[in-house]
């Protein structure tokens, strides 16, 4: 009974936590939901069977880490930048489009500077 009163909260608590951060980060922001301690299978109290599912459910990715084993701590940090900078770049891409900015790759056909046109 601890076992299954340790999970419901521990879901619930990630569940308020993660709408606590939609509805007050910024838009877009990048999450990920990290199950720790894998390495103490004994005390464990979320499966990661269930962490995975609760993760799909949010649309979020998952992974399970230890620190003092050194599991996964890296994975977890790398995988994080990699799409906080996807969504940079990404964001970047669709803004400069969206603005109509220069093409500065554009051949003009003025007598400017090299040829090109300006202004």
């Amino acid at each position: 009974m601890k076992r299954t009163s340790a999970l419901l909260t521990s879901v619930l608590d990630i569940r308020t936590w993660f709408s606590n951060v939609e509805q007050h980060a910024t838009e877009g922001v990048n999450k990920i939901l990290i199950g720790n301690k894998c390495d103490w299978e004994d005390r464990r109290v979320v499966s990661t069977e269930r962490g995975q599912q609760l993760a799909d459910e949010l649309g979020i990715p998952f992974l399970e880490v230890s620190a003092k084993s050194n599991i996964n701590v890296e994975k977890a940090f790398y995988s994080l930048a990699g799409d906080i900078k996807k969504r940079i770049i990404d964001t970047a891409k669709t803004d400069s489009s969206a603005q109509g900015g220069v093409d500065v790759g554009a051949q003009g056909t003025g007598s400017g500077f090299g040829g090109g046109k300006c202004c």
